[in-house]
């Protein structure tokens, strides 16, 4: 008898809009880099701490509301970030 194949661990991130687990591939990175560079992260590859996001424009102003994505990285985004991040879902829907 032959065994299956094991199941392929699928990585798992919370947004910090609605705070649900989601795929990782599913969401938008905000990274912080050592060198203290705020930026977004399409690929999920970039070095540094990350903070995700839902694709959703809800989630992101639920998040820039409450900062968290500031208290998650330990430093305050600028505004051009959260700006960009509008951008990019609007080029997406």
């Amino acid at each position: 008898m032959a065994t299956p194949a094991p199941q392929k661990k699928i990585p798992m991130r919370q947004c910090m809009g609605c705070s649900e687990h989601k795929p990782k591939r599913e969401l938008i990175r905000v990274v912080l880099s050592p060198d203290g560079e705020i930026s977004l992260d399409p690929v999920g590859k970039k070095p540094g701490r990350g903070a995700y996001i839902c694709k959703d424009k809800k989630c992101l102003q639920k998040a820039r509301k409450s900062r968290r994505i500031d208290r998650s990285l330990d430093r305050e985004i600028p505004d051009e970030i959260y700006d960009r991040l509008e951008a990019e879902l609007a080029e997406n829907e």
